[in-house]
């Protein structure tokens, strides 16, 4: 059987496919991106970046173009929800002087400088469009897809997200997301004038913060517990946002705030999910990698760091070994334990939040979790 790799078809054209689309053309692979979203265009306010993201950035190609388009910062600054200090606790640049050790940008700005990576790494790109069948052989995969066509390919990458299809097809008692009990609230702001570096506030039951996304604005996130899925009308959340920020916090800054969020704000509620798959990630020639697998919350700004890093190591492991079976099991070997620690410890973090539990118990978590995520890959 020939197990050499050649041609690739990735399912799903968010930052782990994209990566994925990247990391393969500079192998010579003929790289194909299959993504429904017909104008591929990522919503959402800003994203909350580690400086391991952006170590993975570099090896990409896309750190310069982040960092003139985004925001990096040295340092986050703890205060209580009257804006009395608590800590300020240091970002340093453990990858290098070029690298930050955390940063923002606009979700959809950072998708556009993978988006254009992509295509000038010469992918063939398949927008609007999704398969219908997926059907493997000794040789590959062959795909149907919805337009009609039909292709060959020799491996079949699914990054189709947190409800993936291909996950539920390829292992159907794979778990499914789960819901964690907290949700965040994201709106985009005016940076105000004496914000240089994350700042968070940290209230009884809320934790409310925000980073420098560029020199103009500001990404503005609040963390809420609720016993069930919350949703409201979208015309309705900025009032529901400013009025949460002013029953719970008195800091004069989350204040001047609150008074600025309107209908341009980009509010939005997003409920907080959890997965871990079990391994494998993979079944003969199908390799599932991101949010497909393991689905995080944002308590380590991690889950798009973990999903580019497993396309990274994908890739390094089909170019150091020539015996498919043998890369995608080296790769999952690879990634299995840094994503279950992100995974557990960013869903142990939002439940001492939930709980009102043990705030040291909660600095250590996020001490260790840092530590173990300025690792090599």
């Amino acid at each position: 059987m020939d197990t050499s790799v050649s041609k690739v078809l990735i399912i799903g054209g968010g930052f782990s496919g994209m990566s994925a689309a990247i990391q393969l053309s500079k192998q010579n692979i003929e790289t194909h991106l299959l993504e429904i979203n017909p104008k591929w265009q990522a919503e959402g306010a800003g994203i909350s970046l580690h400086g391991a993201t952006l170590r993975a950035f570099k090896t990409l190609g896309t750190l310069d173009a982040f960092l003139a388009q985004g925001s990096s910062s040295e340092q986050l600054e703890v205060m209580a929800a009257s804006g009395h200090p608590i800590a300020t606790i240091p970002n340093p640049r453990f990858a290098g002087p070029d690298i930050p050790g955390a940063g923002a940008i606009m979700r959809p700005v950072l998708a556009k400088i993978m988006a254009d990576k992509v295509v000038e790494c010469g992918t063939k790109i398949r927008l609007g469009q999704t398969y219908t069948a997926l059907q493997q052989d000794d040789s590959g995969v062959t795909v149907s897809f919805s337009d009609g066509s039909t292709a060959h390919f020799d491996l079949v990458i699914a990054a189709d997200g947190v409800h993936s299809k291909t996950r539920q097809w390829l292992m159907p008692d794979a778990p499914a997301p789960a819901y964690t009990g907290q949700g965040v609230w994201r709106a985009v702001l005016p940076r105000p004038a004496q914000c240089n570096s994350t700042m968070m506030w940290v209230g009884p039951h809320l934790k409310a913060g925000i980073n420098p996304m560029s020199q103009e604005q500001v990404y503005l996130f609040l963390t809420v517990n609720s016993v069930t899925r919350q949703r409201f009308d979208p015309a309705e959340e900025p009032a529901v946002l400013k009025q949460l920020l002013e029953d719970n916090f008195s800091a004069p800054m989350v204040l001047s705030l609150a008074a600025q969020i309107n209908q341009d704000s980009l509010v939005s509620l997003r409920p907080l999910d959890s997965l871990l798959v079990p391994q494998p990630w993979f079944k003969d020639r199908i390799v599932m990698i991101g949010d497909t697998v393991h689905a995080t919350t944002p308590h380590l700004a991690s889950g798009a760091c973990i999903g580019i890093e497993d396309a990274i190591v994908l890739a390094e492991e089909l170019a150091a070994t020539p015996q498919l079976a043998t890369a995608l099991e080296r790769y999952q070997a690879r990634r299995w334990e840094r994503c279950r620690m992100v995974v557990e410890n960013s869903g142990r973090l939002g439940e001492i939040e939930v709980q009102g539990g043990d705030k040291q118990e909660h600095a250590d978590i996020m001490r260790s979790s840092i530590s173990q995520l300025m690792q090599a890959i």
